[in-house]
């Protein structure tokens, strides 16, 4: 069934940052599942503040993407219910302005073409991750068996060293316990 068949009921969205990991978009969002690997040609990963502004959830910069010819970005395309379209933008800032919505083609590994909805962070200035970003990004990509070479690239990104609490980070933590717990 492809998505958007049950007149409309479903999108497409492709996640690069955090929302690689499984348990830290359900928090938020319970319909996403799981839909394809893919990978966003001419673009790189970027982490910045909005407007210079460190964000106040995990303690540093967030991912973002920018257009850069003969870069690739690997992310997972998220099947989710049109029901959740606004909690996704809510979490992704839209209201505030920090993210926009963005339609994306990305290449599956299969070689489709996938239209999706994805975000990019709006005026910002480039800033490191917090480790704990960093480890929710780490951790997504190898749950969900990106490339080896696209993870090796993750894991040696620069973070800002934070050390202080990340509430988020908790929440995720006991998300990914109750997982191990009780496998879907």
């Amino acid at each position: 069934m492809e998505p958007g068949g049950e007149s409309g009921c479903w999108f497409l969205y492709y996640a690069y940052g955090s929302n690689l990991l499984r348990e830290r978009l359900l928090l938020r969002n319970p319909s996403a599942a799981l839909w394809a690997l893919a990978r966003l040609q001419d673009f790189k990963l970027e982490f910045g503040h909005h407007q210079g502004r460190t964000s106040s959830v995990w303690h540093g910069g967030t991912a973002t993407i920018a257009q850069s010819p003969g870069d690739e970005v690997w992310g997972i395309v998220w099947k989710m219910k049109t029901c959740n379209l606004s909690s996704l933008d809510k979490q992704e800032g839209v209201e505030d302005g920090i993210y926009v919505p963005i339609e994306v083609n990305v290449h599956t590994q299969a070689g489709k073409v996938l239209t999706c909805r994805s975000y990019q962070m709006k005026d910002y200035v480039s800033g490191p991750p917090s480790p704990h970003y960093k480890k929710v990004i780490c951790m997504g990509a190898k749950q969900n068996g990106l490339p080896t070479d696209y993870q090796e690239k993750l894991e040696a990104i620069e973070t800002n060293n934070y050390a202080g609490p990340v509430p988020i980070m908790e929440e995720i933590e006991a998300a990914v316990r109750a997982e191990k717990i009780n496998p879907a």
